[in-house]
């Protein structure tokens, strides 16, 4: 039976417990994407409070897909050297750090960007005034070298691991959705087609890094949308996940259209902790990758009953560790059995300053 604090793997990486800190917007590079020492200042807290594993907030492989002006980049070599102020203050301890990748899509807006969100379709529904950009298949394989060159770049930068960002309908969620890829030729038109850019982001990175480097997808279970991705056909990417030797999938859901189902509120008591919990059984059924389960978990109980009943192998926090960064180290020694964190989100809403906790200025 697995434990929370034991050590445990993905793929050829070891980690000190079962904890992750989920990728988190930390709102804290400078307008040129670039590492600040806010940045350094939160994620060596997250590893002063042992957390086994951490995920960096979402950066951007290529200046079209930046999410806001204060996400970090990855996206020329220029920024390697910042990003290894972050690997070795976290090394300084016994965590592991692994890298986020990720291209907006149409998930930003021209003022952020300065040209038009880029989709792999003109849907008129989610782009009413048609001020989008479709890729071209010249403008895809550019976009697939970016994420295996940023991929390269963590691993230059000393992180342990990369993660693939593929939910919460950003670029390469778009491109899994029946609901947002619309396209008649290679990268859409059936389930195959459609995961086909995620297929090739893995293949290209596996050649740049090798295949020993741990590569992670957060992947979305449900889009919680009429005509969106539906559990089914997320057991089926699961599946050539496996088969391109994904090493963990971290389970999620959610589209900005839906983001209330993404960070839930009012998580008061056990039943309404682990909402995607279903999702990952049905997971569960599909693969043998190791599972990160995310989303509303707060207290230890429930995380030692989903370990011990093997419905997931690692336990995923976010808002708990803006509130409470020693988190880990707390639940380890028994200080508490459960997070502070009310789940209010107003950590999310607070947009001018790098993330904290607005009720006790946690930072």
């Amino acid at each position: 039976m697995k434990s929370l604090f034991e050590k445990a793997r993905i793929g050829d990486l070891t980690l000190p417990n079962r904890l992750v800190r989920s990728a988190t917007g930390e709102r804290a590079a400078d307008d040129g994407g670039r590492v600040t020492d806010d940045l350094v200042h939160i994620i060596e807290k997250l590893a002063e409070g042992e957390v086994g594993l951490i995920i960096l907030g979402h950066s951007f492989v290529h200046p079209p897909g930046r999410v806001s002006r204060k996400m970090t980049g990855i996206h020329q070599d220029g920024l390697i050297s910042g990003l290894t102020r972050i690997t070795e203050a976290v090394h300084r301890y016994d965590s592991r750090v692994a890298l986020q990748i990720n291209h907006a899509g149409r998930q930003t807006s021209k003022e952020i960007i300065g040209g038009l969100p880029l989709v792999p379709s003109l849907v008129p529904e989610y782009a009413p005034k048609g001020e989008v950009k479709v890729l071209t298949d010249k403008d895809i394989e550019e976009i697939i070298e970016c994420f295996a060159q940023a991929a390269r770049r963590g691993k230059e930068a000393g992180f342990d691991a990369v993660q693939i960002h593929a939910a919460h309908g950003y670029l390469v969620s778009q491109f899994l959705s029946p609901m947002m890829n619309h396209r008649q030729d290679k990268w859409g038109g059936s389930p195959a087609g459609r995961m086909r850019f995620l297929q090739e982001i893995v293949r290209r990175t596996h050649r740049l890094l090798g295949s020993n480097f741990p590569l992670l997808v957060k992947l979305n279970a449900d889009e919680f949308i009429e005509g969106g991705l539906r559990i089914e056909e997320s057991c089926e990417v699961s599946g050539m996940l496996e088969a391109e030797g994904i090493d963990a999938i971290e389970i999620s859901g959610g589209i900005r259209e839906t983001a209330s189902l993404i960070i839930r509120k009012d998580i008061d008591a056990p039943e309404k902790e682990a909402y995607f919990l279903p999702y990952a059984r049905k997971l569960r059924q599909a693969t043998s990758i190791p599972l990160i389960l995310v989303g509303g978990i707060r207290t230890l109980a429930v995380m030692e009953r989903i370990l011990g009943d093997g419905e997931a192998d690692f336990i995923s926090m976010c808002r708990p560790f803006i509130r409470q960064p020693d988190l880990t180290r707390k639940l380890k020694n028994r200080e508490t059995t459960e997070a502070s964190c009310i789940s209010c989100s107003r950590c999310s809403q607070e947009r001018e300053r790098p993330v904290y906790c607005p009720l006790d200025e946690t930072y």
